[in-house]
């Protein structure tokens, strides 16, 4: 007797755009993002989450790695075989990797320093990799589906 597997139908979608590096730059990312997740038709959840991780390392990138007449790039990968999307966005700053320490929080008062703490608390893992010749990319990982108790939150 003969069977026959069902065959899983994976897809990998991509998105990428070259943005300005500024606020309005940064601002243009986040909606770019929310717009794309949106026509892929990932759950409100995870684009929600999504949203707020670009929205910080696009205004990182727009502040902390900008070089002028340089523009900085933001990829969304969509992998339905892993169940992950990657926000990935690459600055010309090399140089200037994203620091976090978390037993120093900022002060109560302070105007910035939050960003990293919120790309911890709701990505899956992010990290940082060298973008030849001189920049950089900080990327992000999120789980399409919440594995109830499972707690992966690390850091790359």
């Amino acid at each position: 007797m003969n069977t026959i597997t069902p065959q899983h139908r994976s897809t990998v979608r991509t998105f990428a755009q070259l943005l300005s590096s500024t606020r309005r730059g940064a601002r243009l990312a986040r909606l770019l993002a929310a717009g794309q997740l949106r026509s892929w038709e990932v759950s409100p959840g995870v684009t929600e989450r999504a949203e707020q991780i670009v929205a910080e390392l696009a205004a990182n990138a727009a502040l902390h790695g900008r070089v002028n007449s340089r523009d900085f790039r933001l990829a969304l990968t969509l992998d339905t075989a892993t169940g992950l999307l990657r926000i990935a966005v690459t600055d010309a700053r090399g140089e200037s990797l994203p620091s976090f320490a978390p037993d120093l929080e900022p002060s109560l008062d302070a105007e910035s320093g939050r960003g990293l703490l919120l790309v911890t608390a709701l990505a899956d893992r992010w990290g940082t990799e060298p973008y030849p010749p001189g920049g950089k990319t900080v990327w992000a990982e999120l789980c399409l589906q919440t594995l109830g108790t499972d707690t992966r939150r690390e850091r790359i």
